[in-house]
């Protein structure tokens, strides 16, 4: 005898009241299972959905601010080399002050730090590159135990 014939004659014996009990229990089951599977997830999802909108709206608008920044310094006329090199002493005079010192060889500047701020480098960073034209190479920078950097800077500037 097969499982369904067993279960056949098992359902046969079985009074309508009996029936009615099992027919409603495996309702509930299949309602509970297709709540699990099918449901529920969805309405997580739905209710993630604002927060994870809000999310991705300000990536957009981070990635937006990021493009216009670009698109502002590839506007900029081309600037000589010699300008470039000046401002960016001036630059580091001013905002780094007796926190740095630099080298020059030929379009690479090497810039040794010895307890600066974040913000104040993060500043120096934003106005070399808007400036002068300098970009970043190489960094190997650390914080010393007051919280200040530490290390070398090699920027390149425009080439001549």
């Amino acid at each position: 005898m097969t499982w369904q014939q067993a279960a056949t004659q098992r359902w046969e014996s079985l009074v309508p009241r009996e029936k009615l009990m099992v027919a409603s229990a495996a309702a509930v089951v299949g309602i509970a299972l297709a709540w699990w599977v099918l449901f529920a997830p969805a309405l997580g999802v739905l209710r993630g959905a604002e927060a994870q909108h809000r999310t991705l709206d300000a990536q957009r608008q981070q990635m937006a601010r990021l493009q216009a920044q670009a698109q502002a310094l590839q506007a900029q006329p081309k600037q000589p080399h010699d300008e470039a090199m000046r401002l960016l002493e001036q630059a580091i005079r001013q905002q780094l002050g007796v926190s740095a010192r630099y080298t020059i060889q030929n379009d690479r500047v090497t810039v040794t730090l010895t307890g600066t701020p974040a913000e104040v480098l993060a500043q120096w960073l934003v106005q070399a590159r808007a400036t002068a034209r300098a970009l970043p190479s190489e960094a190997r920078l650390q914080r010393n135990a007051a919280g200040l950097w530490e290390g070398t800077l090699v920027l390149n500037l425009p080439p001549r």
